[in-house]
Parts: structure tokens; sequence; C-alpha cells
């Protein structure tokens, strides 16, 4: 899946039966990967490791994919991009293609156009090293001036897939550790750096949408521009025209696809990738429930278009973080898809 040109995670723009008031709310935006090979290299004895995946099979992993992804996108396949993409990533994916009719035709046409990963850093770990798993940093054709994206490209019944990919927005992609070898180690994600594990950072996160961060998020995390801004998300709420008759509440929910994947960084600290996931509430207030309706939004009306005193959507989502073995982790993006509403 290309990255698209605008964030739909919190697009919605709800309006009460008569009344017309409407409520939009923006956050992020996704990224995609695609499929390949299983070749690995041999090794005598005394060679050196054997890596999981020789980087000219990664690199027609990574060929694969982006053929497959651009196939795909212009006919909205999602049969087809499942040949290559898995996970988190794929949830978003089908929702971009299920809400694609209702997108401006110059998204559309951005969202359709062929892309390529370029400027592409294989970070490959050893055979032995537990992992089921490789990564790839690079940057995206439509965003060549971007920070890049890390793309995460793992083994789902039997092939190379996509299952995380997250663009860098806040802060360059920091360096892996590499071997002599050539290397990357994958991390522990249960093994806590600092204050928190790679796999405790989606449920904390998420309270920064349930509370503002006030019950455990704020002092959990380092304060950078992508936490501000699911702030923000939280004290915004409904529009002004909205308040008066209805309230926005989340609910922090189990992803999809719980798996997370963590390496080690040159600097002794972590680079995880962790899916997370919430529902958004808007329900009126209980004086207003006999006399009104919440009538959904376009994107909404394609998954349940009945109007109703109460519209739950459920987002799906994926984030990265660097965590410090000294201090506390920063989540430096967060990617996230509206796939239901009810």
């Amino acid at each position: 899946m290309p990255r698209s040109t605008t964030p739909p995670p919190h697009r919605r723009r709800l309006s009460l039966l008569a009344l017309g008031a409407t409520t939009a709310l923006a956050l992020t935006a996704c990224g995609g990967g695609e499929e390949g090979g299983t070749d690995t290299p041999t090794r005598s004895e005394d060679a050196a490791p054997k890596a999981l995946i020789t980087e000219q099979a990664a690199k027609k992993v990574v060929d694969t994919y982006e053929l497959t992804n651009n196939r795909a996108n212009a006919k909205r396949d999602a049969k087809l991009l499942s040949t290559v993409e898995w996970a988190q990533v794929h949830e978003q994916s089908k929702a971009d293609y299920k809400q694609w009719e209702t997108w401006p035709e110059k998204e559309q046409k951005e969202y359709t156009a062929p892309f390529s990963y370029e400027n592409r850093e294989y970070l490959i770990p050893s055979a032995d090293s537990g992992a089921t798993w490789f990564a790839v940093k690079a940057r995206s054709s439509e965003d060549p001036k971007g920070e890049g994206a890390l793309i995460v490209f793992d083994k789902v019944g039997g092939t190379f897939k996509v299952t995380m990919a997250v663009y860098a927005d806040d802060a360059p992609i920091p360096e892996i550790a590499v071997d002599k070898n050539g290397l990357v180690s994958p991390a522990d994600p249960s093994a806590r750096v600092g204050s928190l594990a790679p796999d405790q950072l989606g449920a904390v996160y998420e309270d920064f949408f349930e509370t503002g961060g006030k019950k455990k998020a704020a002092d959990a995390f380092v304060s950078t521009k992508t936490s501000k801004g699911s702030i923000d998300v939280y004290r915004d709420g409904p529009d002004d025209d909205v308040k008066k008759f209805a309230t926005e509440k989340y609910f922090a929910k189990d992803p999809a696809h719980p798996k997370v994947y963590a390496l080690k960084l040159a600097n002794g600290g972590t680079l995880a990738l962790f899916p997370t996931a919430h529902t958004q509430e808007l329900m009126l207030k209980p004086r207003y429930m006999s006399s009104f309706d919440i009538t959904p939004t376009e994107e909404e009306g394609l998954y349940d278009s009945s109007k109703r005193d109460v519209v739950t959507d459920e987002f799906q989502g994926q984030g990265l973080a660097v965590l410090d073995p000294k201090g506390k982790p920063r989540v430096t993006a967060v990617e996230y898809r509206m796939v239901d509403s009810r």
C-alpha cells in the first residue's frame, strides 16, 4: 500500500439529523509493502553466519511487492494484494480500497499511481537469530525527500509478505546496529528497555486517546509531535456545533494482529514497530436521543448507513518508537485507518 496523500484515520464528518452540524478529525496516513522468495546463502563451518535471506533475494522480494502492490492498487484488488501483504498494514490497505470511492478525484489518482521504494537499506538478521523477518529502510518515490519508511517483511505461510510499514514523520529513523558481517540484531519484544518493553507500547499509547495521556501515557513517553497530535484528537472532540448534542470518547482495543517487531540500535537503544488500535464513539446525550439521530459520514455509511444514537468507528494502527535503556520511549509516528463503523 502506498502512503495515502491525506490522513484518512480520523477523517470523520458526522451530522445530526435535521441539524446539519459537522465535525472533522484528522490523524495519520499509512504505508505499504509486498512479497518475495526465501533464498538464503550457504556457508562452510568457518564462514560468516548465514543470513536469513540474501540481499539479492531480499531485493527480489521488495521488487515483487512493488509490482504486485501497484497492480492491486490500480484495481483495488484486496485478494491480489493479500499475496504479498498481511497483518496490520493489510487491514489498512483493505480499508483504503473500500473507502477509495469516497475520496476526491485527485486523491484517487495519487493513490493508484505506480510507486517504488528507493534508497533501500536492507536490514537482515542471521538465520539462527530466531527471527522470521527482515526489514527495509527506504523512501517512497511519492515522497523522495521525506524521512522514509521502515517496512517489515515477515514469513506468512512460507512466503515473505509486508506485515508492517510506518513512515518516520517526527524524526529520521535512527542508525540500526549492524555487525561485522552486515547483519542486524532483532530485539526481544517482551524485554523491557528503560521504562517499557516494545510489546507494551501500543496499550499504553492508547491512553493518549482515552484520557489525553492523564492516566499513564503522558508519564510513560517522551513528548513528541506525534504524541501531541494524539492528545489534540482527544481534546478536540466533536465540532462546537455538535458538542451540545453529543459526546465523543475513545476506547483502547486489541490490535487485529498483535505481533511486535524490534531491532537493536547502534547507540544501545531499540527501535520498535508496534500495532495499536482503538474505537471512537460519538453518542447523543441522553436528553437528545428521543429527538435526533446521528447520520454517518459517507465513509462510515459504507459499513453501516443507518442513522443511530451511537456511531462507533474502529481504527487499526501501526506505530514507530525509539526505546532508550536509560529513559522513556519516544513514539515518532503512528498511522491509523478506520476499518469498520457500526
